[in-house]
């Protein structure tokens, strides 16, 4: 569905990807791993429309999609939920999941049942403001907004950043079943190895803006991923 070919992005001057190239499919879930300040967020700006890329393609279904917007995108089915999850504090879980009704059409302007089966807090919560939720319901909620949207890529990056361990299994049971589903490609970022690896079908490694390991999952090396991403 996603195909990511050979893109440049700078800030200014500076370099911040060279000759990137990655996909994602449908009921596969791709990961991308790397320290802090590889490229890893930039990359998921640019397939989201909200990084301009110098050269190279972003292909979506086929159609290079560079010269679109980020809300052009979002109606295409490109999801993005961002580090640190940009919850509107001020909102309540409600509307900040109507949010997600911005890029749909008036007849589709629901919330799917299936968000609150994936994340029970949700519905308890839904007159609570959103800046009153711990870090990792405050994931959940990112999430669920942008499945809102009814995403065919959902894009996650570092989920798992800053939420305890037993709401980091709940995501990482929730991206699985989200992948065996098979109407879903799933593009994560993600530093924490092992979530990375029991999730990834295919993954990516990035250093200084390239990218320098690639390949299935299940063929991962430990050793050598944990080289480059280990602080």
């Amino acid at each position: 569905m996603l195909e990511v070919r050979d893109i440049d992005v700078f800030y200014g001057a500076s370099q911040a990807l060279k000759k990137v190239s990655l996909s994602a499919d449908k009921g596969r879930v791709t990961c991308v791993m790397g320290r802090n300040g590889v490229g890893k967020t930039t990359l998921m700006r640019a397939v989201a429309g909200q990084q301009a890329v110098r050269a190279g393609e972003v292909a979506w279904e086929g159609k290079d999609i560079r010269g679109l917007a980020c809300h052009e995108r979002a109606k295409l089915g490109i999801a993005y939920v961002p580090q640190g999850r940009d919850v509107f504090s001020q909102l309540t879980v409600l509307e900040n999941l109507k949010t997600g009704f911005s890029v749909l059409p008036r007849n589709q302007r629901t919330i799917p049942e299936e968000i609150f089966d994936l994340f029970p807090v949700l519905k308890q919560m839904l007159r609570r403001r959103g800046g009153d939720l711990s870090g990792g319901q405050q994931q959940q909620l990112a999430i669920g907004r942008a499945l809102v949207t009814r995403p065919k890529l959902l894009i996650l990056d570092e989920p798992t950043e800053g939420i305890q361990p037993s709401i980091i299994k709940d995501i990482q049971n929730v991206i699985s079943l989200l992948r065996d589903r098979g109407d879903m490609a799933i593009l994560l970022v993600e530093q924490y190895f092992e979530f990375a690896r029991d999730l990834a079908d295919n993954y990516v490694v990035m250093d200084r803006g390239e990218i320098v390991l690639s390949g299935l999952g299940a063929e991962m090396e430990e050793a050598e991923v944990r080289r480059y991403i280990a602080v």
